[in-house]
């Protein structure tokens, strides 16, 4: 039982750091994207503004999963990957 938590605690601490590092990029896109003024109803482009917003709260909060699944949510809407 002892090996099986080490081990997750492994895989997590090696996970952790890509998602910290996943979110400057995710966000760098957003801005790229908003930056050229895109095609969205005043709702929609608010939305993503919150969206991205609330993203690098998490982020800088250390809350990497909450922020990766924010700045996905405001791609999709903006269409990018």
């Amino acid at each position: 039982m002892k090996r099986f938590l080490l081990a997750v605690v492994a895989v997590f601490s090696i996970i952790a750091p890509a998602f910290a590092f996943h979110c400057p990029a995710d966000m760098a896109k957003i801005d790229a994207a908003l930056a050229e003024n895109p095609s969205l109803s005043a709702d929609q482009l608010a939305e993503v503004k919150r969206l991205r917003a609330e993203g690098e709260e998490a982020h800088a909060a250390g809350n990497h999963q909450e922020s990766v699944d924010k700045l996905a949510q405001a791609m999709s809407i903006l269409g990018i990957q």
